[in-house]
């Protein structure tokens, strides 16, 4: 007989299979080791079974067995999460990954798609209709994960991040109830899920304002390591005077060899492609470059640059901190970490937050931090099979180096699961209220993704 905490494995697996059929996996089972494989191949965890849902109705049920027979769980969209938060060991996964549908709406310019899509699904969907919506960088990013917490991609200046586009979720409850989230309607787990993560019930549908872009002015120009101090210290002067219409990634990417180089990634998205020509030129004479492929491009190929270098399988760690300022002492931190990189994969990329995104309300939205800042993202990458030691060493070197020229708290999504005093700084005065909506909403913490949110009162 089982304990009020253990886990009735059987009888879950017996109930999940009556609803899912075999589209419920087990350890035995062919699929099991695809269906519990995320693109980050240091993520070593067994769950126990993994329900692969096609629809709400199907999430609410396996919600509510597997409430019945205490078992824990985590939630599949992307899979996308380099800490490997979508899996847990003994546990059960809920799949959302075959629900990518997406319906585009031309005439009120508008998409919306289900929980497992990815941003290649929608921006494909969108690219007949010239219309975009907000995204990261990554096209196999999972827009659901991507929204939650944040969002920081190529549009950030002209449209804001991801979540500042949510115009509405079907959220599952903890307890299998469906709900719509929107400004009429439980507008407090509206306001949380735009920033607090997937802390709140498992997000199965997300509508979103797209925007009308037939192409961005946009791609990479990389120069030699030599002259990196310049062309970053030019870099912080052209952010200084950039438009909404123009956000530049900046940071440094492994060359033809493995040597890294300098590359700044602008994104023009503005009707006037003759002044973004302009913005162009500038990152052009911030060095000699020696690669300089800008172009006009569909939206759907400004995300094709970056598709490269996150591969599949390798290994990752991921250290981030947000810099208010590219200071000179910031500049040297980075140079020098890219002097001592010790693997022909790994990056470094400074995401640029400003414009539009700047201009929502602190407390508008869970989301922390509106000040103009750079994401500093620091991107270990190891081969599988490689002793990870050194690497990890460099990544967490580096992000102490630059500790003390950023601010508090950091990017929920790309905080590692043992930062939990960084949770709380990131949130800054929001972090009380996002507690109370966790009561709220899943009041014995059935959710612990990005960030986890203690689910008790207060604003300790």
């Amino acid at each position: 007989m089982t304990s009020a905490a253990t886990p009735d494995l059987p009888r879950a697996a017996a109930d999940l299979r009556e609803l899912l059929g075999d589209r419920l996996l087990g350890p035995a089972d062919a699929d099991y080791p695809a269906a519990t494989r995320v693109w980050n191949g240091a993520v070593d965890r067994a769950p126990a079974l993994v329900a692969r849902c096609r629809d709400a109705d199907e999430v609410a049920g396996v919600l509510r067995i597997a409430r019945r027979c205490r078992v824990p769980l985590s939630v599949r969209a992307g899979g996308h999460d380099w800490a490997g938060r979508a899996l847990r060991d003994g546990g059960l996964v809920l799949d959302l990954t075959g629900m990518r549908d997406v319906q585009v709406d031309p005439a009120t310019a508008t998409v919306t798609v289900a929980g497992g899509a990815t941003a290649a699904d929608v921006v494909a969907a969108l690219r007949p209709y010239d219309l975009v919506v907000a995204t990261g960088v990554v096209r196999a990013v999972g827009m659901a994960g991507l929204t939650l917490a944040g969002g920081y991609g190529p549009l950030c200046g002209r449209h804001g991040l991801a979540l500042d586009n949510l115009l509405a979720a079907e959220v599952v409850l903890a307890d299998g109830r469906r709900v719509t989230a929107d400004p009429e309607h439980d507008a407090e787990l509206f306001w949380a899920l735009r920033g607090g993560g997937g802390n709140f019930g498992v997000v199965t549908r997300l509508t979103y304002r797209a925007h009308r872009l037939p192409a961005a002015l946009a791609g990479m120009v990389m120069f030699a390591l030599d002259e990196a101090v310049d062309v970053l210290l030019g870099y912080r002067d052209l952010l200084a005077d950039a438009p909404d219409e123009l956000t530049v990634m900046a940071g440094f990417l492994p060359g033809p060899a493995g040597e890294p180089l300098v590359f700044v990634c602008p994104v023009y998205s503005g009707d006037d492609l003759a002044a973004g020509q302009r913005h162009v030129a500038r990152v052009r004479a911030l060095g000699t470059p020696l690669v300089d492929q800008v172009a006009p491009l569909p939206y759907e190929d400004v995300l094709r640059m970056f598709d490269g270098g996150m591969v599949d399988g390798n290994h990752y760690l991921l250290r981030t901190r947000w810099l208010p300022r590219l200071t000179a002492d910031a500049v040297s931190v980075l140079v020098d970490a890219a002097r001592e990189v010790g693997s022909p994969y790994s990056a470094i990329a400074l995401h640029h937050f400003h414009g539009a995104a700047s201009r929502v309300g602190a407390g508008d939205t869970a989301f922390g931090l509106r000040a103009d800042h750079l994401l500093a993202e620091v991107i270990a990458v190891w081969a599988p099979g490689d002793e990870p030691g050194a690497h990890r060493d460099w990544a967490e070197r580096t992000s102490a180096a630059l500790a003390r020229l950023a601010l508090p708290g950091g990017y929920p999504n790309l905080l590692a699961p043992e930062e939990t005093d960084r949770v709380r700084l990131a949130y800054g005065d929001n972090w009380a209220r996002l507690r109370r909506a966790k009561h709220r909403y899943d009041p014995t913490g059935v959710f612990s993704a990005v960030p986890t949110l203690p689910a008790t009162t207060g604003g300790g």
